[in-house]
């Protein structure tokens, strides 16, 4: 994806929180962290501009498939993004190009 060493290592040393806030037909998801916090804002389907955590812009788009959030980021290195919720976790997994990750959460 092009980010760099020292981002790779600070990345998989941190425990974000995640949350997942709908109100109406508009969803806030917010990522904290001791490194950065993110929050975007967006309604399914629609297109929205976004700050990546490695500083990039992209065109992003929401949408949802059963309990799967599946986040398109288009831009100079296209991502997506697929966080599947259930009632004791969030798996998210990351593909760009050939490279791929895989994120665990617990609910709290």
């Amino acid at each position: 994806v092009g980010v760099g060493m020292v981002l790779r290592k600070l990345g998989n040393s941190i425990s974000p929180t995640v949350e997942l806030i709908k109100n109406g037909d508009e969803y806030t998801f917010n990522t904290l962290s001791t490194f950065k916090n993110t929050t975007i804002k967006f309604k399914l389907g629609e297109e929205f501009d976004e700050e990546t955590v490695d500083g990039r812009t992209v065109k992003s788009v929401c949408t949802f498939d059963g309990n799967k959030l599946i986040h398109e980021q288009k831009g100079e290195k296209p991502t997506t993004i697929v966080r599947e919720f259930t009632a004791t976790d969030l798996t998210a997994t990351m593909t760009a190009g050939n490279a791929k990750c895989v994120r665990y959460y617990k609910a709290i």
